[in-house]
């Protein structure tokens, strides 16, 4: 199989890293360049430690004229559609966005929005895909097989909390150490971005009105993973809920329910999503748990271009986690 080009525009940041990594030990995808302004000419691996070793590439300053088949799109939110105004991208070339400029429909331009387990043979058929953000793909995937059964009918309650590289590398002082470790805040609570993003989905399963979410973010004291607690009330039984969602997961290879409670440490450093679902009286409650830089971003790109490029879609994610 030819292996496919690819290219990365804002190649310094936590999700850029993870992308390069993911992409070095790709089996049917090659590095070709990756755009930094801010680091052009510095070896990528200065840059991104991990990679010391395994890759020699180097910043470039700008687009280079090496035409690839899979342009990644790594730039601040915001950035990527003055980014895409302002330069002509080979027209052959699919693109991935990374950022949340092109998720909503009412602004999409043309991308699909890139769930896998929602809409894997629109995405299959794109050019352009808009990656969902790390909260929302935790929240859609918890609430999706209810949605599509109709069943979101009464409130939703999602407490859910994040590790500090979900607020990007530039430190601030909620990600500084001395302020993360050991500690736990609510921030942006019930107005958080990526609701819109949430409720867009959610609603085109259901395909009616649905009730309110209320969603409460936090600051973890940890690097990387989001777990979510999500509780409605729904009239099913627990076997006829758990039916529910291995059905609608069947063929999602990185989702899956299981029967024990979820830990964190299950999917850090993987692509996987582990849920639980329990009832208790007339509460169903969902515990959910994903990598905000991989199956939360990076990983889930990946995913995005494996499915556009007719690849298994488990290619180059075949991740361990770590447990301990």
């Amino acid at each position: 199989m030819k292996r496919a080009r690819v290219g990365i525009v804002g190649g310094t940041g936590y999700t850029a890293g993870e992308l390069i990594q993911l992409l070095v030990h790709h089996p049917y995808a090659s590095l070709s360049w990756a755009v930094s302004r801010s680091e052009a000419g510095k070896p990528i691996a200065e840059v991104h430690e991990a990679l010391m070793g395994v890759t020699d590439l180097r910043f470039c300053d700008s687009v280079p004229d090496e035409e690839v088949d899979v342009i990644f799109l790594c730039l601040p939110h915001g950035a990527t559609r003055q980014f895409l105004s302002a330069h002509e991208l080979p027209a052959s070339a699919k693109i991935i966005d990374l950022s949340r400029d092109y998720r909503l429909a009412a602004t999409a331009e043309g991308f699909v929005y890139g769930l896998p387990e929602w809409q894997a043979p629109r995405i299959a058929e794109a050019s352009r895909v808009a990656n969902p953000g790390c909260f929302a793909t935790a929240l859609q995937l918890s609430l999706l097989p209810l949605a599509k059964a109709g069943l979101l009918m009464q409130e939703v309650h999602v407490h859910a909390l994040t590790g500090a590289t979900g607020a990007g590398r530039r430190l601030s002082p909620t990600t500084h150490f001395a302020w993360r470790t050991a500690n736990v805040s609510v921030y942006k609570p019930f107005r958080h971005q990526h609701m819109d993003e949430v409720r867009q989905t959610l609603q085109a399963a259901q395909g009616k009105v649905l009730p309110p979410i209320h969603f409460v973010p936090m600051r973890g004291p940890w690097a990387r993973g989001i777990y979510a607690s999500v509780y409605t009330h729904v009239d099913l039984s627990e076997p006829e809920l758990w039916a529910l969602y291995d059905e609608t997961f069947a063929q999602a290879p990185f989702t899956v329910r299981i029967a024990q409670p979820v830990s964190l440490k299950q999917v850090v450093n993987t692509n996987r999503c582990l849920m639980h679902i329990a009832r208790h009286g007339d509460v169903v409650h969902i515990t959910c748990a994903i990598d905000n830089l991989l199956k939360g971003a990076s990983g889930q790109a990946v995913e995005n271009m494996n499915l556009m490029c007719g690849w298994p879609r488990t290619a180059g994610l075949d991740l361990k986690p770590s447990v301990f």
